[in-house]
């Protein structure tokens, strides 16, 4: 963790995804390995194997209390801010379903602050009635007729942007496209707003598209090659380092899947050429230089889950333009 950084905050999220979100921002700030967050539990007497804290900050839903206890304390957060998380899970999950959203209403305290500063974690207001460790929540209260005005107005804008028919989970193309760059990155598919990402325990490697917030299974980066080339690399919690590309018996394939496996066992397969669209869709697609087929999310699916294979290039298919979205380092 860097020094006087503080720990990320789960106050504010709205949701079970956005709960999970600020988990993963945690273990970022801590700056630690599944594997040492499993040995520092250990070293306490939790129990935290790295495959349940992986299958954890995949999930858009609250995690068991004893679980989020041990991760939280693993990360070296301390005990007023592991408070706070145990605070935050309780009201989250006390709203019926775990993957709800209840209304997107955010979680505060009066006064919220870093965690772990004084005061904040006690949740003393003016006039201070609460004891050490005890809360006191506050929500913003806006009257029913103004919150179904606001609810309608924000539809309308949204059906004209989107159109008839849009699936509710689409990001429209307005929300831009990020150029390719060497680093960690979300590849995103610009149709849909999803990321790529593995099924967990799935040991083929076959590449779909998820929620973003999901997409960290395995986490990819773009690393540059020569003649402008670029290879996406992964990073998966159980497999370790590996390289996204084409098999080896199907690499100049119509149709064939794109697959994350350990480096080198496909060669040529394994390098892209990232090349501007400007329309329909804004973005880039991304060519196979071993084959010249193009990754697309097949037929240009919408939904969750639709997996990527190599098609022949179409300037005007939904499905083949993505965005190389920053992420942080894990």
């Amino acid at each position: 963790m860097a020094d006087g950084e503080q720990a990320p905050d789960p106050r504010g999220a709205r949701d079970p995804a956005g709960f999970v979100e600020r988990l993963q921002a945690l273990k970022d700030w801590s700056g630690l390995t599944y594997r040492e967050l499993a040995a520092r539990a250990e070293a306490v007497g939790d129990v935290l194997p790295r495959s349940t804290v992986a299958n954890m900050l995949a999930r858009p839903s609250v995690p068991r209390e004893e679980l989020l206890r041990a991760f939280v304390r693993a990360c070296g957060a301390g005990p007023e801010a592991l408070e706070v998380w145990l605070a935050v899970r309780e009201e989250l999950a006390s709203r019926g379903n775990h993957g709800g959203t209840d209304g997107g209403r955010a979680l505060s305290w009066p006064g919220a602050a870093g965690v772990g500063e004084a005061g904040d974690a006690s949740g003393r207001g003016d006039g201070g009635g609460a004891g050490p460790g005890a809360f006191r929540w506050q929500r913003l209260v806006v009257p029913v007729p103004a919150v179904l005005t606001l609810v309608v107005a924000v539809l309308t804008v949204v059906a004209f942007l989107r159109g008839d028919g849009e699936p509710a989970h689409r990001t429209p193309d307005a929300a831009g496209a990020t150029a390719p760059s060497a680093g960690p990155v979300h590849v995103r598919a610009v149709h849909s707003g999803l990321c790529l990402n593995e099924r967990r325990g799935q040991e083929s490697g076959q590449v779909y598209q998820v929620p973003c917030a999901r997409a960290v299974v395995p986490r990819y980066s773009l690393v540059p090659l020569d003649g402008g080339l670029w290879t996406l690399r992964s990073d998966h919690p159980d497999f370790g380092a590996g390289c996204a590309g084409i098999p080896a018996g199907t690499a100049r394939q119509d149709g064939a899947p794109l697959v994350d496996q350990e480096c080198g066992r496909r060669g040529p397969s394994e390098a892209f050429r990232i090349e501007p669209v400007t329309g329909p869709h804004e973005g880039y697609r991304v060519r196979s230089a071993h084959s010249g087929l193009c990754l697309e999310v097949r037929d240009g699916s919408s939904e969750p889950w639709a997996d990527v294979v190599q098609r022949v290039c179409d300037d005007t298919g939904a499905g083949q333009v993505f965005s190389f979205d920053r992420r942080p380092a894990a």
